[in-house]
C-alpha cells in the first residue's frame, strides 16, 4: 500500500502507544469520557449525537494531542440517518440500484452534516435462512443482486471523492459467510466448502471492494473452525493480498474479545495479537487499551505500522487533516420535503405484489375496513435505526389525510394472544365494501440477535385474516415485515397480497399510494418465502441433484427444480423432497407483478456461439427482448435473466441470476431491453485450479418477469 509523505512522517514520529490508539474505536462513552479517551490517543469514536459534540472532540484531537491527528467518527448508518428509508432487504426488492444509490447518498449527506465520517454498511452477506434476523440488513439470497445493490450503496455513501461534502466511508460487512449460521442463530458457527465460499459468499465482497469500499468488517462467526477475527487466510490472504484491498479492516463489536469464548485464545493479549496478525486494522471495543506494554510488544511492529498507515490514509481520503470540523449551522436534524419524497417513493417501489384478484388498486371503491395491528401502528422504521430518526405515521392517519372513507378496527395486537377484537372486525365488515388487513412482525423481531424459530405471523393475526376472509367482502392482505415469513396457513385465502416490508419514515403514506394505485408495487422478492420453517434453507439457485423430484412428466425436471409447480403433492418416493410439503418455496425469489400487464417478444441473441478465447478478450453476446405495456395505465416491468450451465465438471445451480432491469412503460409503449453476457456472467470458481473458469459447452439463458414466466435461448461456448 502506497503511503503519502504525511502518513510516512506521522508513522516515523509516533510512539507505540500512539500507534495503538489509532487502531481502536471505543463504544459510546459520555462526552467527557470520550474527550479523555481522545486525549489519551484514541483515534476513532462513535458519533456523539451532534455536530457540536463532534467538533468538541475533534478540537481535543487536533489541538490537545501531540500529533494533532483528527478522529474517525463512526455510526451504524444502515438505511438512513434522520430520514429513514426502507430497510435494505426492501431496497433489494425494488430491483432498482439507482434508487439504492440515491438513498445511500441521502443518508451520507445527513450523517456527514453532523460529523459522521464512517458507516458500518452495506451488509453484503448472502443468506438462505430467514430465521436469521439480520437478513433485514442485507439484500437477500442472490449473489448477483447482492453484488449490484452493494456496489450501488457504496457509490451512494462515498461518491467520487471521499473528501467532498456529503460523503462517508462505507464498510462492507460481515466478512465472510456470516449469513449462513447454523440453525439461523445469530453469531453461530458457519462451515462452508471452498466451492460455496468462492462462488457465493466472497463474490459480493469482491464486487464492493472493486467498487472502492473504504472499509471491510470482520464477521463474528467461524469459517471451517477458525473465527474470522483471527482468520489470516481470508482477511489477509484473500482480501488484502489476492484482491489488493488497501483500505481498513475493522473488527465487529468485541469480536476480538470473543476469541476467548471461541476457545482459540488463551487470554486477551493472545486474542489481540492473533487478531492484528490475521489482518484486523481497527479493533472495536478498546481491548488493546486494557493491555500492558509487555503484552503489546507481542504484536509485530511492521503489522502495526501497516494498520496505522491504512487508518491514516483513510483519514486523508476523507479530507480530515484539512477540514476536521463541520459547520454546525448546516447540520441536518430532520427530513426535508425532498428527502421525504425520496423515501416515500422508495417504499412504494420496494413493495411486492404477490397476488391480485382485481381488488387492487382500490381506487375509490366505497367504504374501507382497515384492520390488523399495523392499521394504527407507527412501527414502520425497521431494525437498525437510531433514536433520532424521523418517526413514521400510521396507515389510518395516511388514509384520513387523503380523505378516504375508512372504518379503523385493529382487532388484534402484534403479540397479544387475546382474540377478543376479531368479532368487532367481522361486525364492522358488514358495513364496508372492501377490507385491508395489515399484518406482520414488529421491527424488534428482526435485526441483530433476533433469530426466530417460528416464522408465522405472531399473535392472533392469522385468525384475523381467516375471519375477514369469511366476512364475504373483497379483501387485501398487506404484510409489513423485515424478513420472509411463513404464510402458507392463510395465503390461499387472500386474493390480493402485497408485501411492503418496514418502509421507513414515509412508509404509511407509501402504502396508501400503493393501495390506491398512485404507485405501482412492482418490486420482486429478494428472498424466497418458505412453505414451512422445516423447509429452510430454501433458495432458488440450489445445485442440481442426482434425484430431482418430478411429477411424472407433468412439468420438466428443470422447472420442478426451481419450484415451478402446481398444488398437487409429489408421489415419487426416491427423489429429493419432503413427504409432507409441496416442492419449492411458497413464493420464489424474483416473484412479483404489476398493476399493468406486459407482453414480451421472443428473446434474441447477437450470436449463437462464442469462443473461450473471445470471452477472455472481453467479447460479449447481446441478449435483447422487446417489452410492451398492454395495459391502460403506466407500470413497471422487471426483467430477470438467469443462466443455466447445462453440463459442467462441477454441479451448477439450476439457474443463476446474471442480469436484471426495471423499466417504467406508458400504456402501449414498447422498449427493447439489452443485456451483455460475457465471461463474468458465465464463470464459476474451479477449486482444482483455484481460479474462475468458463468451460466449453451449451448455455441456456432464461429471461422473463419471474422464474415462472421465462422464455429461453441457447448459445454455445467453444
Amino acid at each position: 500500500m502506497d503511503r503519502s509523505a504525511r502518513v510516512s512522517r506521522l508513522l516515523a514520529d509516533m510512539t507505540p502507544r500512539e500507534k495503538l490508539g489509532q487502531l481502536q474505536i471505543v463504544f459510546r462513552p459520555r462526552l467527557d469520557d470520550a474527550a479523555r479517551l481522545v486525549r489519551d490517543g484514541i483515534g476513532s469514536v462513535f458519533w456523539p449525537r451532534s455536530a457540536a459534540a463532534v467538533n468538541r472532540l475533534q478540537r481535543v484531537a487536533v489541538t490537545e494531542t501531540r500529533l494533532g491527528i483528527p478522529l474517525l467518527v463512526g455510526l451504524d448508518v444502515i438505511h438512513g440517518q434522520r430520514t429513514i428509508a426502507p430497510v435494505p432487504l426492501a431496497q433489494a426488492a425494488s430491483f432498482d440500484p439507482r434508487l439504492v444509490e440515491e438513498l445511500a447518498r441521502l443518508a451520507a449527506s445527513e450523517a456527514r452534516s453532523g460529523g459522521v465520517t464512517w458507516t458500518f454498511s452495506p451488509m453484503v452477506d448472502v443468506s438462505f435462512d430467514p430465521r436469521w434476523g439480520r437478513v433485514v440488513e442485507g439484500f437477500g439470497e442472490d449473489v448477483h443482486l447482492t453484488s449490484i445493490m452493494g456496489r450501488a450503496m457504496v457509490r451512494g455513501y462515498q461518491g467520487s471523492d471521499l473528501s467532498l461534502p456529503g460523503t462517508i466511508a462505507a464498510t462492507a460487512k460481515h466478512f465472510v459467510a456470516y449469513g449462513q449460521p447454523e440453525g439461523g442463530r445469530d453469531y453461530n458457527t458457519v462451515d462452508v466448502s471452498e466451492h460455496r465460499l468462492r462462488n457465493i459468499h466472497l463474490e459480493p465482497f469482491r464486487a464492493v471492494v472493486d467498487e472502492g469500499a473504504a472499509s471491510v468488517m470482520a464477521a463474528f462467526n467461524t469459517v471451517a473452525g477458525r473465527p474470522m477475527h483471527a482468520n489470516s487466510r481470508l482477511l489477509t490472504g484473500t482480501l488484502k493480498d489476492e484482491w489488493g484491498f488497501g483500505g481498513v479492516i475493522v473488527g465487529d463489536a468485541d469480536g476480538v474479545r470473543n476469541l476467548l469464548p471461541h476457545g482459540v485464545a488463551e487470554d486477551l493479549a493472545d486474542a489481540v495479537t492473533q487478531a492484528f496478525h490475521a489482518g484486523i486494522d481497527i479493533e472495536m471495543g478498546g481491548a488493546p487499551s486494557d493491555l500492558d506494554d509487555a503484552a503489546l510488544t507481542r504484536i509485530d511492529s511492521a503489522r502495526i505500522d501497516d494498520a496505522v498507515a491504512r487508518v491514516l490514509t483513510l483519514k486523508e481520503r476523507l479530507g480530515l487533516f484539512e477540514r476536521p470540523y463541520v459547520h454546525e449551522q448546516d447540520e441536518r436534524t430532520g427530513p426535508t420535503a425532498e428527502a421525504r419524497s425520496l423515501v416515500r417513493r422508495a417504499a412504494a417501489r420496494s413493495s411486492v405484489l404477490l397476488e391480485n384478484d382485481g381488488t387492487l388498486p382500490l381506487g375509490r371503491r366505497g367504504r374501507i375496513l382497515l384492520t390488523g395491528p399495523y392499521a394504527t401502528s407507527t412501527d414502520h422504521l425497521g431494525a437498525w435505526t437510531q433514536s433520532f430518526g424521523a418517526e413514521a405515521g400510521s396507515i389510518a392517519a395516511a388514509l384520513s389525510e387523503r380523505g378516504i372513507d375508512a372504518e379503523v378496527v385493529p382487532g388484534v395486537d402484534f403479540l397479544d394472544d387475546d382474540p377478543g377484537g376479531i368479532d368487532e372486525v367481522v361486525a364492522a365488515a358488514a358495513h364496508c365494501d372492501v377490507a385491508v388487513v395489515v399484518v406482520g412482525e414488529p421491527s424488534a423481531l428482526s435485526g441483530e440477535a433476533a433469530s426466530r424459530s417460528d416464522l408465522r405471523l405472531p399473535g392472533r393475526q392469522t385468525e384475523l385474516i381467516r375471519a375477514v376472509a369469511g366476512a364475504g367482502i373483497p379483501f387485501v392482505v398487506v404484510v409489513v415485515a423485515g424478513r420472509p415469513l411463513v404464510v402458507g396457513d392463510w395465503a390461499e385465502l387472500a386474493g390480493s397480497l402485497v408485501v411492503v416490508w418496514h418502509g421507513g419514515t414515509e412508509a404509511a403514506a407509501a402504502i396508501v399510494d400503493v393501495l390506491l394505485g398512485d404507485e405501482d408495487p412492482a418490486g420482486r422478492l429478494p428472498m424466497s418465502w418458505p412453505r414451512s420453517v422445516g423447509q429452510v434453507p430454501v433458495y432458488y439457485a440450489h445445485e442440481n441433484t442426482g434425484r430431482p423430484a418430478t411429477r411424472g412428466g407433468t412439468l420438466s425436471a428443470e422447472a420442478e427444480d426451481v419450484g415451478l409447480h402446481g398444488p398437487d403433492k409429489v408421489h415419487e418416493k426416491y427423489t429429493s423432497k419432503y413427504l409432507d410439503l409441496d416442492l419449492g418455496p411458497q413464493f420464489a425469489f424474483g416473484r412479483g407483478s404489476s398493476y399493468a400487464t406486459f407482453d414480451h417478444s421472443i428473446p434474441r441473441l447477437s450470436a449463437s456461439g462464442v469462443s473461450l478465447a473471445d470471452l477472455g478478450a472481453g467479447v460479449t453476446v447481446t441478449l435483447e427482448i422487446d417489452v410492451t405495456n398492454t395495459a391502460s395505465r403506466s407500470g413497471d416491468e422487471v426483467l430477470q435473466v438467469f443462466v443455466q450451465d447445462l453440463v459442467a465438471t462441477v454441479a451448477q445451480p439450476v439457474r443463476r441470476l446474471i442480469a436484471f432491469a426495471r423499466r417504467t412503460l406508458a400504456p402501449g409503449e414498447t422498449a427493447t431491453l439489452a443485456f451483455e453476457i460475457g465471461r463474468d456472467e458465465l464463470h464459476f470458481w474451479d477449486a482444482s485450479s483455484a481460479r474462475f473458469v468458463v468451460e466449453p459447452g451449451l448455455f441456456r439463458l432464461h429471461v422473463g418477469s419471474t422464474l415462472a414466466a421465462t422464455q429461453h435461448v441457447e448459445f454455445r461456448v467453444s
